[in-house]
């Protein structure tokens, strides 16, 4: 009896420094080492052997990667520089003409996507925060011309509300196989996600000049924006058009848990804040019953939360034994600053998940994007404040 109560006695004092030391703010989360020069390998549950190199250094939160049609690479920094990776070095030159953006709440610059047709129009669109009255952002779309290291035409597409806060954290865009422009907006704040009259926390389609495609799903119906293609998402930090379904996938960030991946179908109501998998930061459930009659199901979800971003189906020939998987991108798991990794998702063919791989947990690297090269190749951007790092991954023959 007298070491069981030792043993509770001890539990408790250990659940009190523990109580005691996150009240007294020290930091949570594991030490992470400077990157460091690399190539480094490792090995994988199915493709075994593989060789992570740096093809870019120094960059400062990298957001996105863009394939232009010579090779060469457009990467986007949240201060609001689009760079150019030239032959696989980096422009140090900047490419001008991109818009003014507001940073403040993790916001910026943030995705980017070439026309489908850029050989012919040169057409780049971007998403940024957009610096308005009162030091407020607005979420927004824009477009230009790419020509000889220089953005020209800039304008607006999108443009949705203002906050004060934390105005940034989504914005990502992608080309449909129907030509139209998705773009996703984020919605955590309060119920905006739920209000059909905002832009906030959807998913939005337009056409590539910013016009309405006609058969948008609430085009013509009373109350509802009519750009709006899907409602209820949280904070959207994947969207992709699938490479080999043509359907548009998105995944999205709960709070505490309840990332979820989703495949987005015209009008569908994905649940933020009605339902969720996930717990708010304090512990407590967003919501007693995660689904709900009339509302989305997600088609995967992550318990603990991994901060997901970035979104790449693997279709190359480099890596056979990954051929059809999902790969995602983890800031960070459980909430735990310093266990970034790159999840590698596999799904059967009623796309039913099967295996789940975490890749890279070694390097505690915030995984911002994830990307399949031309030539079959993994790449991935490092979110880091002034030694961000674009990463390719190959296999080792």
């Amino acid at each position: 009896m007298k070491i069981i109560c030792c043993i509770r006695a001890t539990a408790l004092s250990l659940v009190s420094l523990l109580t005691v030391s996150q009240a007294s703010g020290q930091s949570i989360g594991v030490p992470v080492p400077p990157l460091g020069e690399g190539p480094w390998v490792f090995d994988t549950a199915e493709q075994h052997k593989v060789r992570v190199s740096a093809i870019a250094r120094g960059l400062s939160h990298p957001w996105a990667i863009a394939f232009l049609p010579n090779n060469n690479i457009l990467v986007t920094e949240r201060p609001g520089r689009l760079r150019l990776i030239q032959d696989g070095v980096l422009d140090p030159r900047p490419i001008s003409g991109t818009p003014n953006v507001r940073t403040d709440g993790n916001g910026g610059l943030m995705d980017v996507a070439i026309h489908p047709d850029f050989l012919e129009n040169g057409l780049v669109y971007l998403t940024y925060t957009k610096p308005v009255e009162n030091g407020w952002g607005a979420p927004a779309l824009a477009f230009g011309r790419l020509i000889d290291g220089a953005l020209i035409d800039v304008r607006d597409l999108v443009v949705t509300e203002a906050y004060e806060g934390n105005s940034g954290l989504n914005g990502r865009v992608a080309f449909g196989s129907d030509g139209n422009v998705y773009m996703s907006t984020g919605g955590r704040v309060g119920e905006v996600a739920q209000d059909p009259m905002s832009l906030r926390g959807k998913v939005l389609r337009i056409e590539d000049d910013g016009s309405m495609p006609a058969d948008n799903p609430f085009l013509n119906r009373l109350n509802y924006r009519p750009e709006i293609y899907t409602l209820g998402h949280r904070n959207t930090l994947g969207l992709m058009l699938h490479p080999e379904t043509g359907e548009i996938w998105q995944h999205e960030n709960g709070p505490n848990g309840g990332d979820e991946i989703n495949i987005l179908l015209p009008g569908g109501n994905y649940g933020w804040p009605i339902v969720s998998f996930g717990r708010f930061y304090s512990g407590e459930r967003v919501n007693d019953n995660p689904t709900r009659e009339g509302l989305e199901s997600p088609l995967l979800v992550w318990l603990p939360a991994i901060a997901a971003s970035g979104f790449a189906v693997y279709t190359g020939d480099k890596f056979p034994a990954w051929k059809g998987n999902v790969f995602v991108g983890s800031l960070r798991m459980g909430g735990i600053p310093g266990t970034g990794h790159l999840q590698r998702i596999v799904f059967n063919e009623r796309t039913e998940e099967m295996r789940r791989e975490l890749i890279l947990t070694e390097l505690k690297q915030r995984i911002r994007e994830v990307r399949e090269g031309p030539e079959g190749f993994l790449y991935l951007l490092t979110d880091e404040e002034s030694d961000g790092a674009l990463l390719k991954i190959e296999p080792v023959l």
